[in-house]
This record gives C-alpha cells, sequence and structure tokens, in this order.
C-alpha cells in the first residue's frame, strides 16, 4: 500500500506567519484550506492594526458617568461655570453658554502642555 504525503505548509514572508493543514486527501484541497486560513489570519491581523489606529487618532477616553462632566453650571442663585479639569472658573454663565469659550480653551491647552512636559 503506497502511501502520498498531501500536508500543506505555507509561510507567508512578509509576516512569518505559519499555516499547515492536513484535513484532506488531496494536496490540493489541503493548499484551498491553508491559503483560507492564511487569509483569515492575515484579515484579523490587518483588522487589529485598524483598531490600533483608531485607537491612538481617539486618544484617551474616560467613562461617560456621573461625576464625570467637564464643566458645572451654576445659573441660580448666582451665575458661574467651573471647569472640572483645570479648575478655571467664570462668573458669566450666560456668556459661556452663548460660544465664549476661549478662556477654557486656553486654560485646557496650558494645562495639557504642562501635564506633557511633566
Amino acid at each position: 500500500m503506497q502511501k502520498n504525503e498531501t500536508a500543506v505548509r505555507i509561510t507567508h514572508l512578509p509576516t512569518g506567519i505559519v499555516v499547515s493543514c492536513q484535513n484532506e486527501r488531496s494536496q490540493g484541497r489541503n493548499r484551498d484550506s491553508a491559503m483560507k486560513v492564511l487569509l483569515a489570519r492575515l484579515l484579523e491581523m490587518r483588522r487589529r492594526e485598524q483598531e490600533e489606529e483608531l485607537a491612538q487618532l481617539r486618544g484617551d477616553q474616560t467613562e461617560i458617568a456621573w461625576g464625570s462632566q467637564i464643566r458645572s453650571y451654576v445659573l441660580q442663585p448666582y451665575s458661574m461655570v467651573k471647569d472640572n479639569r483645570t479648575g478655571v472658573e467664570v462668573g458669566d454663565a450666560q456668556g459661556v453658554l452663548d460660544g465664549d469659550l476661549d478662556g477654557f480653551l486656553d486654560a485646557f491647552l496650558r494645562h495639557e502642555l504642562s501635564s506633557q512636559e511633566s
């Protein structure tokens, strides 16, 4: 009885991924199966790389929960807006609500710059 070797091993040289298959009796079918597995691994690797790139672009994300707000607004009995990240307080809440955020942006950028230097 003659036995032929039908196992296939494929190495993707750029990534070093090695796939072997010996499920079928035909070397051609084993090659096809191994190529499908290799393609799936390459696609999974590319998907992980894209997720890492997106995570770097997004930066730090905090959980949206009670107490994680950026600013606190007090409209009654007095008017005040406080930036909880930098501690900057402004007495003109209506101005902030109308879009005057320059003071907060400036303080935040200074805060980020000083935290990166440390």
